[in-house]
């Protein structure tokens, strides 16, 4: 696919303040869009998210405030931006509901990204806890779709510092213990959070992503657990002690009364186990993220894993704030 010319848009994020909301707003500003971001009002007790929206606000980026069950002023927002990206976290996946229907009242925006950066959701199966979140995805899809509003839909798989954390530890140099969750050779695609943003960005502003699929699966970064773990026992010098969990009992886990560590434990086994993310071929109509940018020079497993040699990143998760 050839290389279009870019132009500037006003994106609005929305669960900017998260995880990877802030590397879809740094990642925004970075390529030169007028960027907002929509928060639930501050108190004075926030003291880290106001220093957050501090920083925004020196780098240009423009601060609504607001409710998300707020129908009016969503609406007034949404009329001064064309491109819409959502990286809300789980428990407020159908929140989204009030974005569509805010957006198609608005009758202007251009694009819709909603909060995936998972699964390709169409095409897994998962076990029940797992399988709850991805239907609510795929409710969003349908709404999506029924609105009229173009979107694009992102499959990023999995976000590569989260996991790294997950799996390694790597904060906790006296840790030389790693679990490995079924056989630890099936795998999985793994992606760097700032290549997820940019991507994100770069695909909700691209006229060929428009009401479509995008896959993060770079074939460099394809990678088991056990490789994942040997390269980092080369990189420390530390053998890590291993211990495995079987796949009777990951499920025995999903079914935990503990919903946050029951869909944790639907999710290893997806991933980890069935190998969800890399058992497909892509469709004809799908858009592979390396063929449509392939200038883009992506951060590697290897070079991720020096990151957190020098200044290991510390991802913690959170909602619409």
């Amino acid at each position: 696919m050839g290389v279009i010319q870019k132009t500037m848009s006003k994106i609005l994020v929305f669960g900017g303040t998260g995880y990877l909301g802030q590397y879809v707003v740094k990642a925004s500003v970075s390529a030169g869009h007028q960027t907002f971001v929509y928060v639930r009002p501050t108190k004075p007790g926030d003291l880290i998210k106001l220093a957050l929206l501090k920083k925004y606000r020196a780098m240009g980026v423009t601060i609504f405030q607001g409710e998300l069950n707020n129908h009016a002023k969503l609406v007034e927002v949404l009329r001064q931006v064309d491109t819409v990206i959502v990286t809300l976290g789980v428990p407020l996946y159908m929140e989204q509901l009030k974005i569509i229907e805010a957006m198609k009242k608005a009758g202007n925006i251009k694009r819709f990204v909603p909060s995936e950066f998972g699964n390709e959701v169409d095409r897994v199966s998962p076990l029940p806890s797992f399988e709850a979140c991805c239907e609510k995805k795929r409710k969003i899809r349908r709404a999506a779709e029924k609105s009229g509003v173009p979107y694009t839909y992102v499959s990023a798989n999995c976000l590569g510092a989260y996991f790294v954390n997950f799996f390694l530890h790597p904060c906790d140099e006296k840790n030389h213990n790693v679990t490995v969750y079924g056989t630890g050779e099936t795998k999985f695609a793994f992606n760097y959070e700032k290549d997820v943003a940019e991507y994100t960005v770069k695909v909700a502003t691209d006229p060929r992503a428009e009401n479509g699929l995008v896959i993060y699966r770079l074939p460099k970064n394809v990678i088991s657990q056990l490789e994942l773990i040997s390269c980092w026992e080369k990189k420390t010098g530390r053998a890590m002690e291993r211990t495995y969990v079987s796949e009777e009992e990951i499920i025995k886990l999903s079914q935990s009364p503990s919903i946050q560590e029951a869909v944790a434990y639907g999710i290893i086994h997806s991933i980890f186990v069935k190998g969800e993310q890399t058992n497909y071929e892509l469709k004809e109509n799908d858009l592979d993220v390396v063929k449509l940018y392939p200038e883009y020079k992506h951060t590697t497993v290897d070079e991720v894993l020096d990151i957190f040699m020098v200044d290991p990143p510390k991802p913690v998760f959170s909602s619409f704030e």
